[in-house]
């Protein structure tokens, strides 16, 4: 078999294939080592690598699959990039920022013990911009992290390697983490899957445990892949007093779609909408017409209020724990960076709690709504992507001929961290005429992710984006030619 279908094989099927003998994790961990050497020059989706230990933990699982009574666990075998911002006990964890890029674990993650207890082989862990605080990828410390699909626009971000290394093939999983969409806006950019989990469901680390605008998920090729993670990654936590108390497993079935309501706003009632982003939506909703779903455009009384609601909630929280970093490290820091402790240091309660006036008021309108429908779409983002090394702190932004926020205008996330218990699957939409992808979110009704993921795949089914053969349609143009010139 070709390198490059090992390196997209869906996780589910080498999951498989190494139960029954058919493929080692040995063979899997080769190709993706192959594949990175080869492209990581360029797409940078990496922050560290640990080759050497994940090549000895491929052979211990293909020892052990071919022994009888051995342990095996639902990601024995498989090669997991977990996102530069959570801690394995040990290793390097710089959060993308200079300051600390000697700094080593002391501890591991909640989400990150469950994916080694599962049998998780980390190979790499995977760039961030500096503190996660932008929504594309790069750092001073690891330099521009660039999209397989265009290597001039963004991956994304925060969890921008984690899309960048499944988009070219060098992981079968990765984790993410999303406090405005940084789960979902490299999902979309880089035409991968990726979910945000009702609040509470994937258990986290205090304090951010604590930030209802806090998700920790998984990021995947295929729905079913994205399934068999957040299955290892949800459930009670006695160490997170948010964890939701049932332990839900998402069953891979697809949902019968027939007489589904669906509501869809494209704009959520206030975002610039890029033409191509709007054709691949509209697009979108035909399949799931097609489907049989009841499909019917929407109206939503939002306005700028929202991202205004956002920034307040985000500056004050997560950038005032950044803003003790300004005093001794300022010239170290990203501009976005330090713009966003700045902001923490200049926030105010009141603001603070307006913001969270607005969320209440935005419920009270989505509650509403999904009382009479199963299911809202609308865009991930509101243009494929921005160009890799734009910086919202000092770059302007237009989308359609409007300008628009540059941090968060581009971006149709945040008002589903706002209302964090309902769950949000990031698909593929498309491509733009740029080669850059495009995404829908299908968002549910609170704590439904059997919903969600059920929709999901039957979505996927019937748009192609996983062939019957094994193979990935959806296939970046850095695995055809290698590194991408």
């Amino acid at each position: 078999m070709a390198d490059t279908d090992l390196c997209t094989m869906s996780a589910v099927e080498a999951a498989a294939r190494f139960r029954d003998g058919s493929l080692s994790p040995v063979e899997v961990m080769e190709a993706m080592v192959a594949r990175a050497e080869a492209v990581e020059p360029r797409v940078n989706a990496f922050a560290y690598r640990h080759f050497d230990s994940a090549m000895e933990q491929a052979r211990a699982a293909e020892a052990a699959f071919r022994t009888s009574g051995a342990r095996l666990r639902p990601l024995t075998g498989l090669p997991v990039a977990v996102k530069d911002s959570t801690e394995i006990a040990g290793m390097p964890n710089s959060c993308g920022s200079v300051p600390l890029k000697d700094r080593l674990a002391t501890h591991t993650s909640f989400v990150n013990a469950r994916v080694l207890d599962a049998g998780g082989i980390v190979h790499a862990r995977t760039t961030t911009p500096e503190f996660s605080c932008s929504a594309t990828c790069h750092s001073k410390l690891w330099g521009v992290t660039r999209n397989p699909w265009n290597p001039d626009f963004t991956c994304g971000g925060s969890s921008g390697g984690s899309g960048a290394s499944l988009a070219a093939g060098t992981s079968s999983l990765a984790t993410g983490s999303d406090i405005a969409g940084s789960i979902r806006i490299p999902a979309s950019c880089c035409g991968v899957v990726g979910y945000k989990p009702p609040y509470g469901r994937n258990p986290q680390d205090p304090p951010l445990n604590l930030d209802f605008y806090c998700h920790a998920g998984p990021m995947a090729r295929t729905v079913a892949d994205t399934i068999l993670l957040q299955n290892v990654m949800s459930g009670p936590n006695p160490g997170d007093i948010a964890a939701l108390p049932e332990d839900v497993a998402v069953v891979a079935k697809p949902r019968a779609m027939r007489g589904t309501r669906i509501a869809a706003c494209l704009t959520l009632g206030f975002y610039a909408l890029d033409p191509e982003v709007e054709a691949n939506a509209r697009a979108s909703l035909e399949i799931f017409r097609d489907l049989g779903a009841i499909v019917e455009e929407v109206g939503l009384p939002w306005g700028a209020d929202v991202l205004e609601a956002a920034r307040a909630h985000l500056t004050h929280v997560f950038g005032a724990s950044l803003a003790p970093m300004l005093d001794a490290h300022e010239a170290e820091m990203t501009g976005y960076a330090a713009q966003f402790a700045r902001d923490g240091r200049a926030s105010r309660a009141g603001d603070h709690l307006r913001g969270l006036e607005t969320v209440g008021r935005m419920w009270e309108d989505f509650g509403a709504l999904m009382q009479r429908f199963d299911l809202f779409v609308c865009p991930t983002t509101a243009l494929p992507a921005v160009p890799a090394e734009f910086d919202h702190s000092r770059d302007r932004l237009r989308i359609a001929g409007v300008e628009v926020d540059p941090f968060l205008g581009w971006v149709m996330t945040p008002a589903f961290n706002m209302l964090s218990r309902c769950p949000v699957l990031s698909l593929p939409s498309g491509r733009a005429r740029d080669g850059v992808p495009t995404g829908i979110q299908l968002v549910g009704r609170a704590y439904d992710d059997q919903g969600v993921f059920g929709a999901g795949l039957a979505f996927e089914r019937a748009a192609g984006l996983w062939a019957t053969d094994g193979t990935w349609p959806m296939a970046a143009p850095v695995l055809e030619c290698g590194a991408v010139q």
